[in-house]
């Protein structure tokens, strides 16, 4: 399991370590001779740098955060779209067969709202077993209907039929499309780096000072929230099914 998919803990992990590399900084210096103007205006500079690489780092991994969110937005939506018409598209074949899809249709549009609700491993495994087996009996139910009676209609429900299946799909790749380790292990080593020399160009013979914990506290406050919007069971920011939801009270039996 990732570690990034507890943000509340991304945030105090991440705050203490930066706190802990100022003060490794701070402590580095006071174990050397005093730094003269041209070496402190020298390390400024690199300081000066590794903030501004760091804050690009941040921007550019919260805009891939922010990516991924929309996407998954996006293709809850289309879901809904795709099994919203292929409800109607299913009243095309027999009676008898339009009323065995579309009540197959209702129970697998209950399944996918539970899927972006769900939080618990558990939970997730039964609903993806049941979502599968209610996949296969959504295509036999059409396939059947359609090889017993080939017409153009039959096989517009079919095509229908497919998209909805290719849209669930399409989901769970974006679900699984989280930001790269490696990319949280740059911005992390950058952070700590930067939070080092913060420390150790300090002028004060003070370790305690207070401006010492802004920097990780700003740090892991950015941490936190990239964290967030990339989990999308865990975070506090995530995809509502609204249009999920709002499909399945329209789709309600009179």
């Amino acid at each position: 399991m990732r570690f990034t998919n507890f943000p509340v803990l991304v945030f105090f992990l991440s705050l203490i370590v930066l706190w802990i590399a100022t003060r490794i900084g701070t402590q580095l210096r006071l174990k050397r001779r005093p730094m003269d103007e041209d070496e402190r205006e020298d390390l400024g500079v690199i300081v000066a740098a590794a903030l501004t690489l760091l804050g690009l780092i941040i921007g550019f991994t919260f805009s891939m955060a922010t990516t991924r969110y929309d996407q998954r937005k996006n293709l809850e939506e289309e879901e809904a779209n795709a099994i919203g018409t292929e409800y109607l598209r299913v009243k095309l074949l027999d009676p008898a067969d339009a009323a065995k899809a579309q009540a197959l249709l209702r129970v697998y549009l209950d399944q996918r709202i539970l899927f972006y609700n769900t939080t618990r491993m558990d939970q997730l495994r039964q609903v993806n077993a049941d979502t599968s087996k209610l996949q296969n009996d959504l295509w036999n139910a059409v396939q059947l209907a359609a090889v017993a009676k080939p017409t153009p209609l039959s096989a517009l429900a079919v095509s229908g039929m497919n998209d909805v299946l290719n849209s669930q799909g399409y989901t769970q790749a974006a679900w699984w499309n989280r930001i790269p380790i490696a990319a949280w292990c740059l911005m992390i080593t950058i952070a700590i780096c930067c939070n080092i020399l913060i420390g150790y160009t300090g002028r004060r013979i003070e370790t305690r000072t207070p401006r010492f914990f802004i920097l990780p506290l700003i740090a892991a406050i950015s941490f936190f929230l990239i964290a967030d919007i990339d989990s999308p069971r865990s975070g506090i920011i995530r995809v509502q099914p609204l249009n999920l939801i709002s499909l399945a009270q329209s789709l309600q039996p009179q």
